[in-house]
């Protein structure tokens, strides 16, 4: 598996949702992550897609992460694996971008099937663990298992930012550098 390049990746935001946040494990770490790497992928210009599982029943995407996400972005859904949506599909192969960066809930449910869906339609997958939560811990160690098994990356948010700068003398380093350490 390569690194990750800006040029290459694309951002997924799956199913961060006001009524689904308060039942997750650590949800304030896993949104204060997304927070970092959506701004990151911001100022290096990879795009984000937010999805929203039954929106009308889970509420939107938080606020503190639907800011850096535009309107046209938040796709909503009803399966489970955003990979079983034809349109869905079509709009990531118009990205022309290979490398699907994912962050959100449950990792053990939308975002397991997302990423073993989006790896067998041939991207190469990432999954961000610390910017993936489930209600109970030990469903996110067992998601992160089944995950490294089917090939599919498991890393975290300064590893993607790092990745993405690839050295000190980008023009962005440090703000994103201060981002990370906050």
């Amino acid at each position: 598996m390569a690194l990750l390049s800006p040029t290459q990746s694309l951002v997924l935001v799956i199913d961060i949702q006001e009524r689904l946040a308060p039942v997750i494990h650590d949800v304030d770490g896993v949104v204060s992550r997304t927070g970092v790497l959506l701004q990151a992928a911001q100022h290096l210009d990879v795009p984000a897609l937010a999805f929203e599982q039954y929106s009308r029943g889970l509420g939107a995407t938080l606020p503190a992460l639907a800011r850096y996400i535009s309107n046209e972005a938040v796709i909503e859904k009803m399966a489970f694996s955003v990979a079983t949506m034809p349109s869905v599909l079509t709009r990531l192969a118009a990205t022309s971008r290979t490398q699907i960066v994912i962050a959100g809930m449950e990792a053990h449910v939308c975002v397991l099937q997302s990423a073993f869906g989006l790896k067998e339609a041939g991207y190469e997958v990432h999954v961000v663990a610390d910017a993936v939560g489930s209600r109970r811990a030990r469903d996110v160690d067992l998601a992160f298992s089944r995950l490294r098994m089917e090939g599919i990356g498991i890393t975290n948010c300064e590893m993607v930012v790092y990745e993405w700068m690839r050295h000190a003398e980008m023009p962005h380093f440090k703000t994103l550098s201060r981002l990370l350490r906050d």
